[in-house]
This record gives C-alpha cells, structure tokens and sequence, in this order.
C-alpha cells in the first residue's frame, strides 16, 4: 500500500469494499478470489505474493489467458493501439517486419514515439537481412525475396519516426512466436511452418501468476541479447 501510495481508504475506494474489511485484510483475512485479484491489481502485486496460502495457482495460471485468436486477423483492430495507448513501462517487439503494425494502424508511429519520449522503454526487434534466418523463412514462403523488402521497409519507418530513447536491434533467430509486450499484456503470435503470420493464431496473456507471461519475456530477453543494433552494419 504505501509503494501504491494508497491509505486504508484508498485501496477500500478502488476495491469497493468499506475500511473496516481493509483492516481485516491487514490484519490477515484473505478477501474472497475476485476481490483479490482488483486489490492486486490496484497494488500492482501478484496474488500470490499478497496472499500465498489463499491463492489456487493453477487458477491464476490459466486466468493469464485472456483470450485466444484462430488467426492474427482475427484479432480485433482496436486491441493493438488500446494496448499501446495503456502501456506506461515497456513496449517490446519481436517479428520478423510487423509491417501490419505500421500498415494498418495509421497512429502506431507516433503514438509509440509520444511513448518513447515520455519515458516508456520502446525495445524493437526485427530480423536481420545479413542473417540466415530471415533468408530460410523467405524460402518457406517461397515469396522470392519478399521478407526482406518487408523488413527493410519497417526498419526504415522506425528508424526514421522513433526518438533516439528507442532501440531497433536486428536478430537472427528462429521465430517461434512474434511477441508484442505491453506492460503487463501481451499478445503472442504462434508461427506455423509454411503459413503466413497473419493466418496463424494468437493468445492474448495478461501478467498474474507469470508462468506463462514470464516465459515468454525469458525468450524475449535472450533474442534482445543476441542482436545486433540496427545501425551497425555486417562487413562481407
């Protein structure tokens, strides 16, 4: 309470529920599960960490799961720049090009600039043309050349709209998911060999018990650790 900035009649407002149930939660009652989640919310804790003997973990992991999607166009349009307009800590990106992002969403650019340079940690990771990978997933599609064009064409908008408080890196790495972070929401994009992205499936993950969020930031790191900055440059 006191990191959230919040006194016994600010966490009981924003859980709706009266001070004196507020004290008994201090004096350590457990509130019933629903409560529990709106109070962890509000604290920015997880559950299990507030309240460890009380909370069904198994429960927590699978409520992680917001919503899932056939195919990524089946994704309501709205979501990506809700999700981006919320975020106040981390965006994160990891595709191949994500050109649909820049494509079909007219305000992603300056909204993740405006972002940038008020302080949220923009990290984007695209693929690297000198790199093996992005030549083997081009061959799958089997679209001569085309991943390539895509990649160099959202690099150039990043690099050309994003302030210098943004990082682009190049990896060459298998992409088993395209992942894009949003604090505590993510959406997850699940690859298929010889299928396009766009036709491939999608889980919507929000951060409670971590066990599925958290894997997914584990792989997110080790890709940003092994790229390259985007403004390095590969000698033949």
């Amino acid at each position: 309470m006191h990191r959230a900035n919040l006194d016994i009649g600010g966490l009981a407002a924003g859980a709706e529920v009266s001070t004196k149930t507020v004290e008994r939660w201090i004096a350590g009652t457990a509130p019933y599960p629903r409560t529990r989640y709106r109070v962890a919310a509000i604290l920015h804790e997880e559950e299990s960490y507030l309240w460890p003997e009380s909370t069904n973990t198994a429960s927590l992991a699978g409520a992680e799961m917001v919503a899932t999607y056939p195919r990524r166009s089946e994704v309501p349009r709205h979501l990506w720049m809700e999700l981006l307009r919320a975020a106040q800590r981390d965006v994160d990106l990891l595709a191949f090009a994500g050109l649909f992002l820049t494509e079909e969403h007219p305000e992603w650019l300056d909204t993740l600039a405006a972002k940038a340079s008020a302080g949220v940690r923009v990290r984007v990771l695209l693929g690297d043309p000198g790199g093996t990978q992005l030549a083997a997933r081009d061959g799958e599609y089997r679209i001569g050349g085309g991943v390539a064009g895509r990649v160099a064409a959202v690099r150039s908008y990043y690099e050309q709209r994003m302030p210098d408080s943004a990082e682009v890196r190049l990896h060459d790495t298998p992409l088993y998911n395209s992942i894009y972070r949003f604090d505590d929401d993510m959406l997850v994009n699940v690859h298929a060999y010889g299928v396009l992205a766009a036709h491939t499936p999608v889980m919507h993950l929000r951060r409670i018990d971590g066990r599925y969020f958290h894997t997914y930031v584990e792989s997110y790191e080790r890709v940003w650790a092994s790229a390259r900055p985007a403004s390095t440059t590969v000698e033949a």
